[in-house]
């Protein structure tokens, strides 16, 4: 069954139908993925929600704690029932700081509200576009940078073969696994990529979930 937030009921649950061909494919392709595919089982990436929510909680989480996050999700999004960009550019700044945003986050969550309400943002048209198209899009919304954009890539449309560089917990996770704890530039977790290629986003998974047995989720 999904899971299903408590104000805000989601579809169900989606997975990559290519979750296995790729499982496969990096297995054959890395030792270290080879080892690591088979410590969790049928755990899968799964994607919930829709564009403007997700996109809407990767702002309020900002710079602050899960815990904290989800309080002042729930807080705000009680304001607008029918939770849609035209509901939020409609709240006032007051009544958004009185459940919690900065004034900061107010100003970005109404920006990404409007990029969505006028159709600056090409949602139907996303599955025909590339990833950098789709990057280019998002970072041009106030508060969304392309490590943003990426997680949104991965978690939310799931393509397949996202490199997210500017990850900590990537680079931290190639260390660990492939040198030995030392530190990794991004040029050398790049070239760890291109043996991943064309699936890099679910050894990018798999490698976060060395860290934290957790499913990651976004």
């Amino acid at each position: 069954m999904a899971s299903k937030s408590p104000v805000v009921a989601t579809p169900e649950v989606v997975v990559p139908p290519y979750w296995d061909e790729a499982c496969k494919h990096l297995a054959k392709r890395d030792r270290v993925m080879k080892k690591l595919i088979p410590q969790f089982g049928e755990a899968r990436l799964q994607s919930r929600g829709d564009a403007f929510a997700t996109l809407a909680r990767s702002i309020v989480g900002q710079q602050i704690s899960v815990k904290a996050a989800q309080s002042v999700w729930n807080r705000w999004i009680a304001l607008c029932p029918k939770f849609q960009p035209a509901g939020v550019m409609a709240l006032g700044v007051e009544e958004q700081r009185a459940a919690g945003l900065s004034a900061r986050k107010v100003e970005y969550l109404r920006d990404l509200a409007e990029h969505f309400d006028s159709g600056q943002v090409h949602v139907r048209q996303w599955a025909q576009m590339d990833d950098e198209a789709i990057i280019e899009e998002l970072v041009a919304i106030r508060g969304i940078g392309r490590w943003t954009a990426e997680m949104f890539l991965i978690f939310h449309l799931m393509r397949p073969n996202v490199m997210p560089l500017d990850d900590v917990g990537l680079l931290k996770g190639i260390s660990q696994n492939y040198f030995s704890g030392e530190p990794v530039s991004r040029a050398e977790a790049r070239e760890v990529g291109d043996a991943w290629a064309p699936y890099r986003s679910v050894a990018v998974w798999y490698i976060w979930r060395s860290l934290d047995p957790l499913p990651v989720d976004y």
